[in-house]
């Protein structure tokens, strides 16, 4: 259902921390403009933990607008309570996403039937296609492959955004789902692997960087171009471990205000990118092209 690169966008802020509109109606033009095949608001990489579920809410429904159907918006309303899951999901669906990008619940660490229950309470309740997303490095719980073949089962949930950090776990979670259940890369420097495994597409931070390129990449691989899609991957190899040289999405934001496409603001606990990784940064965008 869900394929190629889709970019798990950040949230563009002012210095003080309120969220930038017109910032933000600039990214998704130029993520269409470029070629981005799908645009998620809101997951991880959007700060969806420091915002209120007013401004959560408020950036998902803009989106959808902006974006106007012309490429799937994949609205992120996971949180670590199923009830307020259930609310963001049905208010996302309300508001026309064309899916919704469900986290595994953070700090809760549930068991597997926990995780199982709270994900068949949310697809009960909704009516739009639901994308499980296991990020074990920062909730503290794993979306095992025997429960999200369960999961799999339910009319709903049509996906998963993978990012345990074993790009072997595709094979896994490929062997026990149908096969229209897609696969999502949620760890940009393991999406060719992943892509050999069995993989659709990549949930990709880079891409806000480099959206022309990573959905280059993606095209490349999907349509059997594989020695391309190889050398794309070798040049973008740098720019994902640079963008991950301090707690994601600093580096990001920090890049795209190197940019000129937003402003500085993040919001605490995170920081802006130290000072010590700022030229480092700096040169690897110029290497790509980007500055």
């Amino acid at each position: 259902m869900f394929s190629g690169s889709i970019v798990a966008l950040v949230t563009p802020m002012q210095p003080d921390g309120a969220v930038d509109w017109p910032a933000l109606e600039r990214l998704i033009e130029w993520h269409v403009a470029e070629g981005t095949h799908g645009i998620v608001p809101m997951g991880t990489t959007g700060e969806s933990a420091t915002l209120d579920t007013e401004e959560h809410m408020a950036v998902i429904r803009r989106t959808i607008e902006i974006v106007a159907r012309r490429i799937p918006v994949i609205a992120g309303t996971g949180s670590n309570s199923t009830a307020e899951s259930i609310f963001q999901t049905q208010e996302a669906a309300r508001y026309g996403a064309d899916g919704c990008l469900l986290v595994t619940p953070y700090y809760n660490r549930p068991t597997q039937e926990g995780l199982y229950q709270h994900y068949k309470a949310i697809a009960a309740v909704t009516d739009v296609p639901l994308v499980l997303y296991n990020v074990p490095a920062r909730t503290a719980c794993d979306l095992k492959p025997e429960t999200v073949a369960r999961l799999a089962e339910l009319p709903r949930i049509v996906g998963i955004k993978e990012a345990c950090g074993d790009p072997t776990r595709v094979a896994e979670i490929r062997a026990r789902v149908p096969d229209a259940f897609c696969v999502l890369s949620g760890e940009d420097a393991q999406t060719l692997r992943m892509l050999e495994l069995g993989a659709v597409g990549t949930i990709s931070v880079t891409a806000n960087v480099l959206p022309r390129m990573m959905a280059e990449f993606c095209s490349a691989w999907l349509a059997g171009e594989v020695d391309r899609a190889i050398a794309l991957d070798e040049r973008l190899q740098p720019v994902h471990r640079i963008l991950f040289v301090e707690t994601s999405p600093s580096p990001t934001k920090w890049a795209l205000y190197e940019m000129g496409r937003i402003d500085r603001g993040i919001r605490l606990p995170l920081l802006e990118l130290s000072a010590a990784h700022r030229d480092a940064l700096r040169a690897c965008l110029k290497t790509i092209g980007a500055l």
